[in-house]
């Protein structure tokens, strides 16, 4: 019985039964080897309606590939690593979708890992992603050291950045134009009479969070407002940050006329914290956020922000892994930088200032 139950989960085995029923799907859909298996492989290009005569088959035959037998016969195990921070942010699982549907039209898998911001646990997703040979890994995190990225260099692994910033010159990165994006939203508002306008940043330990913060600065200092320090605060990219910040902006001894939210987690939480206050939004102040999540159309009112194509930034990353795995190594070394931009979505939460805008009182920095 032993015997049996090890050979049926041989490799082996389960190679030779693949080979058999690839057989029978390639002489129904009428085309080479070949063509089913680059089909299933995702490694090459194949003419939309032969692929789909292929899957048509591939569904009528039942035929489920061995992806360990695949892999041994491949050097390839048809899987891409996506390490993200924080699963609950609502921005994070819309990426991870649509970094998954290009994977799954590419004919791959995807291994999710979730850091949750510790350094600890930043160490385990990487070393799950080793022991179960990632074709190449997507890294949206910054609390990764680079002794660990190295790491996956020396495997001859692709990686890339997105939406993170990394201190490492040879590695590849998907970015977002942060700095274009808060100043769109800025442009906005001196558009709609406001400068007494607040800010509440991510963790400054982020460098996209301090992209954000110092943009932000630039726009004022560009229209000649002095930066108020007690309206500038710092968050934690979630509700409650947002809440808390905007409460001690509320207790500053002024109001401002507009709050920007460094992204719309922070934006809601400081809607929250005007509305307890009994404070109009946009009446007394106007609120803009950044990212542009499903639920941001659906606060009361709804929210201006700044639009992240994620479907673009996460098939841009993906795209960019699966052809470093078919270039040449001195080809897959060299870096690729992709930034990607942002479009301002204009809502109901921002609205004219509420009164004559002041000529930049307060204390500068």
């Amino acid at each position: 019985m032993t015997e049996v139950s090890s050979l049926q989960g041989s490799p082996l085995r389960a190679q030779g039964c693949d080979d058999m029923n690839i057989t029978a799907v390639a002489k129904r859909a009428r085309v080479s080897i070949a063509t089913v298996s680059r089909v299933m492989n995702g490694t090459a290009n194949v003419n939309p309606e032969t692929a789909e005569r292929v899957r048509e088959a591939v569904e009528a035959l039942n035929f489920y590939p061995d992806t360990n037998a695949r892999a041994l016969g491949s050097g390839r195990s048809g899987l891409y690593g996506l390490i993200i921070s924080d699963i609950t942010n609502p921005y994070f699982p819309e990426l991870v979708k649509a970094f998954e549907d290009i994977a799954v039209e590419h004919g791959q898998d995807v291994l999710i890992a979730n850091t949750d911001y510790d350094p600890k646990r930043t160490e385990t997703c990487v070393i799950r992603m080793l022991q179960r040979k990632v074709d190449g890994v997507a890294i949206m995190t910054s609390e990764m050291e680079e002794r660990l990225i190295q790491t996956f260099g020396q495997r001859q692994i692709p990686t890339i950045f997105m939406d993170a910033v990394t201190g490492m010159r040879s590695v590849s990165t998907v970015s977002v134009d942060y700095s274009g994006g808060v100043a769109q939203a800025m442009e906005y508002l001196f558009h709609l009479g406001h400068r007494d306008i607040a800010f509440i940043s991510g963790p400054l330990a982020l460098g996209s969070a301090r992209a954000r913060a110092e943009a932000f600065k630039v726009a004022l200092r560009g229209h000649g407002i002095k930066i108020r320090r007690d309206w500038l605060q710092e968050g934690d990219h979630r509700v409650e940050g947002g809440h808390h910040a905007m409460m001690r902006i509320l207790k500053s001894g002024s109001l401002p006329t507009a709050v920007v939210g460094s992204n719309d987690l922070t934006a809601i939480g400081a809607m929250g914290a005007i509305h307890e206050k009994g404070l109009a939004i946009p009446g007394d102040i106007s609120v803009v956020g950044f990212d542009d999540i499903e639920l941001s159309a659906y606060t009361s009112p709804a929210l201006t922000t700044l639009h992240v194509p994620r479907r673009e930034l996460a098939a841009t990353a993906f795209r960019a892994l699966f052809r470093g795995r078919e270039e040449a190594p001195d080809k897959a070394k060299r870096r690729h930088r992709h930034v990607i931009k942002t479009k301002l979505i204009i809502r109901q939460s921002a609205g004219e200032a509420r009164v004559k805008p002041s000529s930049g009182r307060g204390k500068s920095s």
